[in-house]
């Protein structure tokens, strides 16, 4: 993510930022990508401290794509809420950048279902997923506490609420790239067919989850070629942003990204997942000098790196 300038007085504000220390009070304009003077605020703004400019009566394009919110007679559901809206914007302000959800494209938006484990009514069961445009977000799992305890349960290397949000939209892009014939020829050579019966692959999946042939970025993405997709595109998204993050604090290594570098305009995506693999190990270094878990404990293969090239190209052509 980019760091952004006070339009009155120059000073760095960062994605989440309602102010700036001058006393200037700002909006994110997400077509322009930058931080304007405040005006025609989000509805939720005082609520959830949303930055964004306001659109479609009153709410941004990010909060427009919420249907359902989580059940806010519970306390603790508001800030779940906050923290899971603020992941939501960030995953499509990145996206944004490649011509997803801008005015210049045509596509269908996703809507989104925030729901939460605890209800007024009682403890409900929420299951993340995709169905037919509809992405369905478990809130409770913006807590910290709670990521942690999932992490140890299912024996992830890494969870986190901006993973969930890029890994279910993933879904919904596969649906609006797959309007295209080509798209879909190619991704069966690349991924498999996506036709293959979902409950059964779940089953052998859970029965051996870690075959010793298996070439996929994580355990899970070995299940099915939809979910093969959905963690490929969710790594693509992470690694561009840690690039791209990096580049905007000049943090760099000799092979780069130098400052005012923008992985998202490039093509070629096997240098930049170098470039922020590379990055990724020198703060791993790091990390383990202050007892912290890696920033990014994965391996990519050569299977993997072309499986990641592949949707690159694609996501990319939106934005021609």
């Amino acid at each position: 993510m980019q760091i952004f300038t006070c339009p009155n007085c120059g000073a760095s504000l960062y994605f989440h930022n309602t102010g700036c220390v001058c006393g200037e009070q700002v909006s994110f304009a997400p077509d322009s990508q930058a931080m304007v003077p405040l005006r025609d605020p989000c509805a939720n703004r005082e609520i959830i401290g949303c930055n964004w400019l306001a659109e479609n009566g009153g709410l941004c394009r990010s909060c427009a794509m919420t249907e359902v919110l989580p059940d806010l007679r519970e306390d603790a559901n508001r800030p779940l809420w906050e923290t899971s809206e603020l992941a939501k914007r960030w995953m499509l302000a990145s996206l944004m950048r490649w011509g997803w959800f801008t005015p210049a494209d045509p596509g269908d938006r996703p809507v989104f279902k925030m729901l939460s484990e605890v209800t007024a009514a009682g403890d409900a069961n929420v299951v993340m997923g995709h169905a037919n445009g509809t992405i369905t977000i478990n809130v409770s799992e913006a807590s910290e506490a709670e990521i942690v305890k999932r992490q140890e349960q299912l024996s992830e290397l890494y969870r986190s609420m901006l993973g969930h949000m890029r890994h279910e939209t993933a879904h919904f892009l596969f649906v609006r790239l797959s309007d295209s014939p080509e798209f879909l020829d190619q991704f069966r050579t690349v991924f498999g067919d996506e036709r293959a019966d979902y409950g059964k692959a779940l089953e052998r999946h859970y029965d051996d989850p870690e075959p010793a042939d298996y070439d996929h970025i994580t355990s899970y993405a070995n299940a099915h070629p939809h979910e093969d997709w959905a963690e490929t595109l969710a790594h693509l998204m992470h690694l561009i942003d840690l690039l791209d993050s990096a580049a905007a604090v000049s943090l760099s290594l000799p092979e780069g990204p130098k400052p005012g570098h923008d992985p998202y305009a490039t093509a070629d995506v096997d240098a930049e997942i170098s470039m922020a693999v590379d990055m990724a190990i020198a703060i791993n270094h790091v990390n383990r000098a202050m007892d912290l878990p890696d920033l990014y404990p994965f391996v990519l293969t050569q299977g993997v790196r072309e499986k990641i090239s592949f949707a690159h190209g694609w996501l990319r052509r939106n934005a021609s």
